[in-house]
């Protein structure tokens, strides 16, 4: 026997039994994508759930403005292959029309500002429900999800009011301009995601392997140089061999070495590793212990 085929059988078995649990149980769902190795996977999920037919729902991106151009190719490639509608929303667009304030710095980032573009989506399209692919090893805040997570009216996360998820029985009930965030890989962690990518034989953007980059040294991490990262006298600018353990945006998103040109290489890296890939890779989760969950509070996915 397999053990690790059955493994995976079982994570996607569940995670197909979630995707559809949502379109059955609300009207206006949506599969929030980015071009990442997550979103990606739940593409897959969804392709097993739903083909041949459509899928129930849109893919959807919040797009910040600062995002590697390499998953910004690979998004639009898969859309076109997949034929599925896939609605673009510009947090700069949000920016302007809210007179917001943008986050100034040498690594400004606008990730706390996806949260009024994304609540604007969610009434424009009044959608009720978000398929995204959050897990919960990615970080503390996140351990505390639920697989539905509900959001009131103003999309905020309270964990007090979530609700118990015993034998797998979810419950999608909400009232009038709430809407429940769906993490069907929630179970799942970074080592489930490519070993399930190696199986499935997925392709990705080519972030995700070892490529030579000119990066800025900054606190023993490797950030891209780039047109949003304000540069100083004292930088010290080198070109590394590296990868990309999670796909964000430029200005706060750390690279690390390796040599990983393959997806063997990549799972046997993250088996020797023991951090997790946000903590070895966000600058903006290391602002305050919390960070994470005030911003799930505040509506952020």
């Amino acid at each position: 026997m397999n053990y690790q085929l059955d493994y995976l059988d079982q994570l996607e078995s569940e995670a197909i039994y979630i995707m559809r649990e949502v379109a059955g149980q609300f009207e206006r769902p949506a599969l929030l994508f980015s071009g990442g190795k997550d979103s990606i996977t739940l593409v897959r999920l969804a392709e097993k759930a739903f083909r041949p037919g459509k899928f129930p729902f849109p893919l959807v991106h919040i797009d910040t403005g600062h995002n590697f151009q390499e998953a910004l190719d690979f998004r639009d490639s898969l859309v076109k292959k997949l034929d599925e509608k896939l609605v673009v929303r510009h947090v700069a667009d949000t920016i302007k029309e809210k007179k917001l304030t943008e986050p100034v710095g040498k690594f400004a980032s606008r990730n706390a500002l996806q949260t009024y573009t994304l609540l604007d989506v969610i009434e424009e399209f009044k959608f009720d429900a978000l398929i995204g692919g959050a897990r919960r090893d990615e970080e503390k805040a996140r351990a505390k999800e639920r697989i539905f997570s509900v959001r009131d009216e103003f999309g905020q996360w309270d964990p007090k009011r979530q609700r118990p998820e015993l034998w797998n029985i979810y419950n999608g009930k909400i009232q009038k301009g709430e809407n429940v965030r769906a993490f069907p890989i929630s179970n799942w962690t970074e080592l489930d995601v490519w070993n399930y990518i190696r199986r499935e034989k997925m392709e990705l953007p080519s972030i995700y392997f070892a490529h030579e980059r000119e990066c800025i040294e900054y606190q023993g991490q490797l950030i891209a140089t780039s047109p949003f990262i304000k540069r100083e006298a004292g930088d010290k600018i080198l070109k590394k061999k590296v990868r990309y353990r999670t796909v964000g945006d430029m200005t706060c998103t750390a690279a690390v070495e390796s040599e990983a040109t393959a997806i063997d290489d990549i799972v046997n890296e993250i088996i020797a590793t023991n951090i997790s890939e946000r903590g070895e890779t966000r600058i903006d989760d290391k602002v305050s212990e919390a960070a994470m969950e005030d911003r799930k509070k505040n509506g952020y996915f």
